[in-house]
């Protein structure tokens, strides 16, 4: 039982203190996706994605980047532009890029796992999108295309707004007032999912032991580097495939997947779980929701052998170049989360800004008029489950940090 109770208390303390460690991150990254989502018009979007296939890909690939977002948003926003004309690799490479291609997703693996993994991502991101333009045109599926773009005939869109001077917008207190509102959409969306992750991360750091790690990914261990391709192929279809039955959103994750390269997954393994953001259940069903079953399996399909192909391209090309990281860079539990350091500084001068913005957008300018990004449908009774499952995480935490500090 004594044994319990200081387990416990490690595994809330370490999730509070990873947090620590990514809450200025995270403060950083929402503002600069609120910023962009505010002053940077997107109004000739779908014209520039239906021309030409490869100025679609890339422009898909450039509007995807700038509208990054959470996957229920992104889904959203690439249903939208498939609808209205644009085509469906550029659509596809619009739905990676915004969801790989993060700048608030980079910060936070650059905490957790280090600069590898950050070129990982975005490379990562960019490879996801040229293995899925291939393989659309090898299968080419014209017929699947266009019972897709015919389901969503009857769905209706919102009008666009009109395109606004961004070097004016910028220096008037109203747009900042929507900046603020719109901080706010990004953390409503992804604090279930952030709290969730991150209990999980701790516990899996207190209560999980290595044995676990090594059984589900082949050959993992401690300092171990030297994997078969077998081993490091199983290591990326065993990645997707656990994140495929959990409902935490890549942010979420990090700690996690931090957590699975400390234990000794391979490089390979880490990467196709931190891809694995539009390979899960909720994903799936909201696809099929928009244009069918067939093509939310295709997509799946799509998906899942562009993760596997980008994987093993960054792994063996790291390993080329001698630039695969060091399980031992990563520090799975440290007792000095909340030292005096660049990352105090750095919380103390984001929940500044973060208290600004929400006095200016909440009470000097609480009816100034902001239009919310459009949101994919999700259940009713997944985000029940999700939001019962984050207020159990704050009971848990509460009572493991009680334990560690005033009863052990």
């Amino acid at each position: 039982m004594n044994n319990f109770l200081k387990n416990w208390g490690e595994a809330a303390y370490t999730s509070v203190g990873f947090f620590w460690m990514a809450l200025w991150a995270f403060a950083l990254g929402y503002i600069i996706s609120s910023m962009i989502q505010i002053f940077v018009t997107e109004k000739r979007m779908q014209k520039t994605m239906g021309g030409a296939e490869g100025k679609g890909v890339l422009f898909g690939t450039f509007f995807g980047f700038i509208s990054s977002s959470c996957s229920f948003a992104a889904l959203a926003s690439t249903k939208s532009i498939f609808k209205k004309g644009a085509s469906f690799i550029s659509s596809m490479a619009f739905l990676l890029a915004s969801t790989n291609l993060v700048i608030e997703l980079g910060i936070i693996i650059s905490i957790f796992l280090g600069w590898q993994f950050v070129v990982g991502e975005y490379l990562g991101g960019i490879l996801l999108i040229l293995i899925s333009w291939l393989l659309i045109r090898i299968i080419n599926p014209k017929k699947l295309i266009d019972k897709a773009r015919n389901n969503l005939k009857d769905d209706q869109d919102e009008s666009e707004e009109a395109s606004k001077d961004w070097k004016k917008q910028i220096v008037k207190e109203e747009s900042w007032a929507r900046v603020s509102k719109k901080y706010k959409m990004e953390w409503q969306m992804v604090w279930k999912d952030v709290t969730v992750g991150f209990t999980i991360a701790g516990i899996v750091a207190a209560f999980v032991p290595d044995s676990f790690f090594q059984t589900l990914f082949i050959n993992s261990g401690a300092g171990n580097t030297d994997f078969s391709f077998f081993e490091i192929l199983e290591h990326i279809i065993v990645g997707p495939v656990a994140a495929f039955l959990t409902f935490i959103g890549s942010m979420g994750n990090i700690p996690l997947a931090g957590l699975l390269f400390g234990k000794g997954v391979s490089f390979a393994g880490v990467m196709a779980f931190i891809f694995s953001d539009l390979v899960v259940f909720p994903v799936l069903r909201i696809n099929a929701r928009y244009y069918g079953w067939k093509m939310s399996l295709f997509i799946l399909f799509l998906l899942f052998i562009a993760l596997i192909g980008a994987a093993l391209t960054l792994h063996y090309g790291f390993d080329l170049l001698n630039m695969l990281p060091d399980p031992s860079q990563v520090k799975i539990q440290d007792s000095t989360y909340f030292k005096i350091d660049y990352t105090f500084y750095l919380n103390l001068a984001f929940l500044v800004i973060s208290g600004y913005l929400v006095y200016l957008g909440f009470f000097k300018k609480k009816d100034v008029d902001h239009k919310t990004s459009e949101m994919a449908p999700k259940s009713a009774l997944l985000e029940s489950m999700m939001k019962f499952a984050a207020l159990a995480c704050y009971l848990w935490l509460t009572g493991g940090l009680i334990t560690k500090f005033f009863i052990l």
